[in-house]
């Protein structure tokens, strides 16, 4: 265990260093006691330990600086810490963390199952082959969801990609300067039809190709790609950049095309 949080009185110097470098030159010790969860008296002591080990140093009253062997003390114990999060998140609660998936097969409870990723969603099967694993918390029929713990190895999943197309606006013809057999010839082979903008849900619907969905398209087209779906988004031309800053932001693979 990392020394910061090896006993209690180590752990409350940290804090307390912390409160002082968030709030410094001007430092309330009654803040900082709140802050911590300890009294005034007990900030006082620990300041003057800080003090006389050259990690703060006293401008006046009610004056403190940090240091720079404060500043690097709490850099280090900082990184400590963040390691030690590291290895409970990924090393212990990745092993005990319990997620649902989709049972391909029967499975009971216990069961080794291997992990694959279809149409966006996690799927669980007992006797399926691949570079991912887990344990069956729970018993389930095929189709049904079941509780997958102990996770191991990496989903084999290759990220979708996302084409936006754009649809005029209705000052300048709207859905019915759109080419709808293009349209439909778009869309027709997508894993997912998102849309934006009424000229481009018209578009979709005149195309007998409704969307799924028409709001927050770009974050859910983003997403959709990162779990390996190949999504199109029809959006009204004024609409395109909100479509394309969430899956810059999501650095999703995307490009925007025309309908010709």
């Amino acid at each position: 265990m990392t020394d910061v949080l090896a006993d209690k009185r180590t752990a409350t110097r940290f804090r307390v260093l912390v409160e002082i470098a968030d709030r410094q030159p001007a430092v309330s010790q009654g803040e900082i006691a709140d802050a911590v969860g300890v009294t005034t008296q007990a900030v006082s002591e620990y300041i003057r330990d800080l003090v006389d080990d050259g990690l703060v140093e006293k401008e006046g009253r009610s004056r403190y600086r940090v240091t720079k062997e404060g500043v690097d003390w709490l850099l280090r114990t900082a990184d400590d810490v963040r390691r030690y999060a590291d290895r409970v998140t990924e090393d212990v609660l990745g092993s005990v963390h319990e997620d649902a998936a989709i049972a391909v097969d029967d499975v009971e409870a216990g069961d080794s199952v291997t992990l694959t990723m279809h149409e966006g969603l996690l799927h669980a099967d007992p006797d399926g082959e691949g570079s991912a694993s887990g344990v069956a918390t729970t018993d389930a029929a095929a189709g049904e969801d079941v509780g997958v713990t102990g996770f191991e190895g990496i989903i084999d999943l290759e990220p979708g990609a996302v084409t936006v197309y754009q649809v005029p606006p209705v000052r300048t013809g709207g859905s019915g300067a759109v080419d709808l057999g293009a349209l439909a010839d778009a869309v027709a082979d997508a894993d997912l039809v998102l849309a934006t903008g009424i000229e481009a849900v018209v578009a979709l619907r005149r195309a007998e190709h409704p969307p799924s969905v028409t709001f927050a398209v770009g974050e859910v087209a983003a997403a959709a790609a990162g779990r390996g779906l190949d999504v199109v988004v029809v959006a009204t031309a004024d609409a395109v950049g909100r479509v394309t800053d969430p899956l810059r932001d999501a650095d999703a693979r995307y490009e925007v095309a025309d309908l010709s």
